[in-house]
């Protein structure tokens, strides 16, 4: 392996230029652990990385992606030899440390986590980040009390990555969902991973909404955030709970006390970057089995190759992307 390809990100003036590019192992950053990739994914984060005003990478140049699973081919560390299975997602994979979008990555061994029986390389990038942190969502949510009989589950954010992967871990699992998004054109597809009810993003979150209103919801997957987020509170049941992921609508929440202090609601925060390995590993292997939408898979995953990428990475930050896009190596 003299030569392999990446996608890299290179900081020109105040712009930035994307690009497929011939790396050498020399090239890699430091870390205990080369791993061959077979398939990485694409989430908003990446997008942002290849934007200039993206705030995500710090160093040029760059190579993106968040995710990867693959095969070890080099170990310096005893934990991992070669030939291992093995997914690295988060940390600062693809933000200050080259990331999955390349043929190799060399990566630090604290970083990763066994492929669990289960799951094939593929269908761990249809997860990626985006599905272990609904995932995550949903493990908190049955933490917090909320079953399948205490009432419907709202999902916000549905055609996105997070909330694909929520809907379809939620119906595997019998909880009658709930699925928001903006675009009307894809109710069909919420239907298909198992939503019960398609609600419009304006449905959800009215012009004028009160702080505490009816309750609708035992609980609630929202990576989105903003208003959407203060809305979902005001309308979720006594004691129920909501597990917040991401802003895609804002980090202000115009909110009051009334749902935490009136109705007992939950607030659970999901934190998929540096969540404790224990945890990682426990809900890898619950995405291996009991939460795995093994019918749903190929609906919510596009696959692309590494020439493609470009493209697929503007698209997301302009919210054209449904679902999760994985890319082959």
């Amino acid at each position: 392996m003299d030569q392999f390809k990446a996608l890299v990100v290179d900081k020109i003036d105040e712009d930035t230029k994307v690009s497929i590019q011939n790396l050498k192992k020399d090239d890699l950053p430091e870390g205990d652990v080369l791993v061959k990739v077979h398939y990485s994914s694409v989430n908003y984060k990446d997008g942002l990385a290849t934007h200039p005003k993206g705030n995500i990478v710090k160093e040029y140049p760059h190579v993106p992606g968040i995710d990867l699973a693959g095969v070890v081919a080099e170990s310096d560390h005893p934990d991992w030899k070669e030939g291992d299975r093995v997914i690295v997602t988060s940390y600062e994979l693809g933000v200050s440390h080259y990331g999955g979008f390349s043929e190799y990555a060399r990566v630090k061994s604290d970083w990763i986590v066994p492929l669990p029986d289960g799951l094939s390389f593929k269908e761990a990038m249809v997860y990626g980040t985006a599905g272990f942190t609904a995932a995550l969502s949903v493990y908190q949510l049955e933490q917090a009390g909320v079953t399948p009989e205490k009432g419907p589950v709202l999902v916000t954010g549905a055609t996105g990555g997070v909330g694909s992967m929520a809907v379809a871990i939620l119906a595997k699992k019998g909880y009658e969902v709930a699925a928001s998004t903006g675009k009307e054109s894809e109710y069909d597809y919420l239907k298909q991973l198992g939503a019960k009810h398609t609600i419009g993003r304006e449905e959800v979150a009215p012009e004028g909404f009160k702080p505490i209103g009816k309750q609708k919801w035992a609980g609630a997957v929202d990576p989105v955030g903003g208003e959407t987020l203060a809305a979902v509170l005001s309308n979720t049941m006594y004691g129920g709970a909501v597990a917040v992921s991401g802003l895609t609508a804002g980090a202000k929440v115009p909110t009051t006390v009334f749902p935490f202090i009136l109705r007992g609601v939950n607030l659970l925060g999901i934190d998929s970057v540096y969540c404790p390995m224990e945890k990682r590993k426990e809900i890898w292997k619950k995405a291996a089995d009991e939460y795995k939408p093994s019918e749903h898979l190929e609906a919510i995953q596009n696959e692309v190759t590494l020439d493609e990428l470009p493209d697929v990475l503007s698209s997301i930050l302009n919210g054209k992307v449904r679902g999760r896009t994985i890319v082959a190596f």
